[in-house]
C-alpha cells in the first residue's frame, strides 16, 4: 500500500508518498504562500532532481490539487493514478483528552477535532482544512488522523494537573498535554531496536531539540511525563519560546510596559528564548558563531538552554528511578555536535558518560556514549512522516 502523508500549515503544507510494502519513500514536497502571491510548490521524487512550479493556490484545496497532479506527473511522479494511494495520514497538532491513539477520520472525529480548535488556534484549523481538501478531492480514499497529543495521553494525572483551582480543568481542560509526540514515540521505538532490547523493558528520556524543543520521560513504552505543557510555551528554552517562567512575570511586564491585550504572550512565544537572551538570532547555528566571536550573549544563551536540558534530564532519572537510554533528536539534537557536549558534560555520577570522538556526527542514527557508560546515548533522527504513515497503514489495513 502506498500512503500519501500530508502536514498542512496556514500556508503551507509538508507532503510524503511512501510505499509501506518496504516503507520506502517515493516522493516528498513542500507547498508554500498558500492563499497569497507566489504560491509555489518543490517536489522531489527521490533520485531525482527538485522540480519547483510557481502557480496561483488560492486555497488548500487548490494546493492539495497540485500535490496530487505532482504525484501522478508523467516524469516526477510515483504513481500512475490516484487508485494506488491506499491511505492518507494527517498530522493533526492537538486532540486534547479525546484520542490517546490515531483514529480513522470519521464525522464525528471531525467535529470532536474542530471542538479542540480553541486549545490549537494557530494548528488544528489549518489541519482541519488539509482533512477536508483530501476528502473533497479523494473521496473514496481513507483518511487517518495522527496526533501530536496522543502519545502523552498516557502521563498519570499527578505529572498533567496544574496547581490551579480544579475546575479550570473540568471546566476549559487546562492541564498539560505535551507535543511532539510522534517524534517522541518513533525515536523510542528506534531505541529499542537499536539496543535489541524490548521496550516494554527500557526507560527512556527523549530530547527532541529544535527551534521547538521536548524532552520526555518514557517508561515501559509509555509516556509518564512531558515538558510542553497546556501550549508548547512550557517546558525548555527554545528559539524564540520563553520556556519555563515565573507566571508572576506576565502581568508585571504587562504593567512596566503598559502593554495592550496579547502583546505578552506574543513576546514568550516569538521573542524570547535564545532568540530574546543573544539577541542574535533564533538559529543556533548563529548563536554559536556569535559565541565563538566573543559574543557574551549567546555564550549565555547556549548555557541556559543546555542548563534547562540538564534540569528535565535529572528530573525525569529520579521520576523514573533511573534511566536506561538518553536519545538525541530534531534539528539541534541530530546536528549540535557541542550542544550535546555541553548537555552531557558533568553528568559522569549520573552514570552518563559521552564519547567526545563518537559525538563528532550529524544526522546519522548512531550510539554516541562511551563503552563504560551505564546509560546509552544515542542520537537518532526523527522521522515523524514514517510514524504517521505506519500508523496510517496499520489502521487502514485493517478496513480493506
Amino acid at each position: 500500500m502506498k500512503v500519501l502523508v500530508i502536514n498542512c500549515g496556514s500556508s503551507s503544507l509538508k507532503y510524503q508518498v511512501l510505499d509501506m510494502t518496504t516503507e520506502a519513500l517515493l516522493a516528498k514536497g513542500l507547498v508554500e504562500r498558500i492563499g497569497m502571491d507566489g504560491s509555489v510548490i518543490t517536489h522531489e521524487k527521490i533520485g531525482m532532481d527538485k522540480f519547483i512550479l510557481t502557480v496561483p493556490m488560492k486555497d488548500h484545496q487548490d494546493a492539495i490539487g497540485h500535490v496530487l497532479e505532482a504525484i501522478q506527473d508523467a516524469d516526477h511522479g510515483v504513481v500512475a493514478s490516484m487508485d494506488e494511494i491506499g491511505a492518507v495520514g494527517h498530522r493533526v497538532v492537538h486532540a486534547g483528552e479525546k484520542y490517546s491513539k490515531s483514529v480513522l477520520v470519521t464525522p464525528a472525529v471531525l467535529r470532536g477535532l474542530e471542538e479542540c480548535c480553541e486549545l490549537a488556534p494557530l494548528h488544528n484549523p489549518p489541519n482541519l482544512l488539509g482533512i477536508a481538501a483530501c476528502q473533497a478531492l479523494m473521496p473514496n480514499t481513507p483518511m487517518v488522523t495522527v496526533f501530536d497529543t496522543a502519545f502523552h495521553q498516557t502521563m498519570p494525572p499527578e505529572s498533567y494537573i496544574y496547581a490551579i483551582p480544579y475546575e479550570y480543568y473540568q471546566k476549559h481542560g487546562i492541564r498539560r498535554y505535551g507535543f511532539h509526540g510522534t517524534s517522541h514515540k518513533y525515536v523510542a521505538e528506534r531505541t529499542a531496536d537499536i539496543l535489541n532490547v524490548a521496550l516494554d523493558d527500557l526507560k527512556i528520556i527523549t530530547c527532541h531539540l529544535g527551534n521547538g524543543a521536548s524532552v520526555s520521560a518514557i517508561k515501559r513504552g509509555k509516556c509518564i511525563d512531558t515538558s510542553m505543557g497546556f501550549t508548547p510555551l512550557e517546558g525548555l528554552v527554545m528559539g524564540t519560546r520563553s520556556g519555563d517562567i515565573d507566571p508572576a512575570i506576565v502581568t508585571f511586564i504587562r504593567e512596566k510596559e503598559k502593554l495592550e491585550q496579547g502583546v505578552a504572550n506574543d513576546i514568550l512565544n516569538k521573542k524570547s528564548g535564545v532568540l530574546g537572551i543573544s539577541g542574535v538570532s533564533s538559529d543556533f547555528r548563529d548563536i554559536e558563531a556569535a559565541a565563538e566571536e566573543g559574543n557574551e550573549r549567546a555564550q549565555l544563551a547556549l548555557k541556559v538552554f543546555a542548563h534547562k536540558v540538564r534540569f528535565y534530564i535529572g528530573a525525569y532519572i529520579a521520576e523514573m528511578n533511573g534511566v536506561d537510554a538518553i536519545v538525541f533528536t530534531a534539528g539541534v539534537g541530530e546536528n549540535d555536535i557541542e550542544m550535546r557536549d555541553i548537555i552531557c558534560n558533568d553528568l559522569g555520577n549520573l552514570g552518563i558518560k559521552l564519547d567526545l570522538v563518537k559525538n563528532k556526527v550529524r544526522g546519522k542514527e548512531t550510539i554516541i556514549s562511551r563503552d563504560d557508560s551505564k546509560v546509552k546515548i544515542i542520537l537518532i533522527p526523527t522521522n515523524e512522516e514514517l510514524m504517521i504513515a505506519r500508523d496510517t497503514y496499520n489502521i487502514v489495513k485493517k478496513i480493506k
